[in-house]
């Protein structure tokens, strides 16, 4: 038998905290690993219960969201943890940065307890959760506000192809819509985004997505 995706919930409403915990344990493949209501207790849990996924709050006291990812799995952190950062329609300004500091994926808080076990058996898979029609409501809500960043990798390495794909995937599209837009099969789709992701040093298709809004490849 597989073992159980061992998931840390932090959140400082016990309410949320609890309902989470709730409908995690009562799935055959998941268990709680741990709960806690801020960010520094997210951080010292996560490195002695080693979680398989944190869901993590992004408001919350003594350290938030952001930056407990960030320490969780940010730039330079060894051992990433899988963090599925979990947020708010009023909240969205904040999923970039989230994005930014290491999270493989978001939810929206009020989602239906379907899409959030979706969510963390995605993330724990290794895989980021993107969901095309979230990327659309909230990506695209704050791309205006998100300006290129000059250190970034330089693009440039990408062939025409490379950067399509690129650009589509920042939309919020699937392989398949991907596929049935270029007219290529999955396969190669899939192809194309090992080598965007290889090529720009990216761990996963939300990085890719904020790195495509901070170069300017979509408007």
């Amino acid at each position: 038998m597989t073992a159980p995706i061992r998931v840390l919930v932090c959140d400082d409403q016990e309410l949320i905290r609890a309902g989470f915990a709730t409908i995690i344990d009562a799935q055959p493949d998941m268990e709680i690993a741990g709960e806690c209501g801020d960010g520094r207790a997210a951080v010292d849990l996560a490195a002695r219960l080693r979680p398989d996924v944190v869901v993590m709050d992004v408001r919350m006291p003594v350290l938030d969201g952001i930056e407990a990812t960030r320490l969780l799995a940010g730039a330079g952190v060894a051992e990433p943890a899988k963090v599925l950062v979990v947020t708010t329609f009023n909240l969205d300004e904040y999923v970039y940065e989230a994005l930014r500091a290491g999270a493989s994926g978001f939810l929206l808080k009020d989602a239906p307890p379907a899409q959030l076990l979706g969510g963390i058996r995605t993330v724990a898979t290794g895989a980021a959760l993107l969901a095309p029609e979230v990327t659309r409501q909230l990506v695209g809500r704050y791309a205006a506000r998100i300006r290129p960043a000059e250190g970034d990798p330089d693009g440039g390495a990408l062939t025409p192809r490379e950067l399509e794909v690129l650009r589509l995937i920042a939309e919020g599209l699937s392989n398949s819509e991907i596929a049935a837009a270029l007219v290529i099969s999955q396969e190669t789709v899939k192809t194309y985004v090992s080598r965007i992701l290889t090529k720009l040093h990216l761990r996963d298709r939300v990085q890719a997505v904020v790195y495509a809004y901070r170069r300017g490849l979509v408007t």
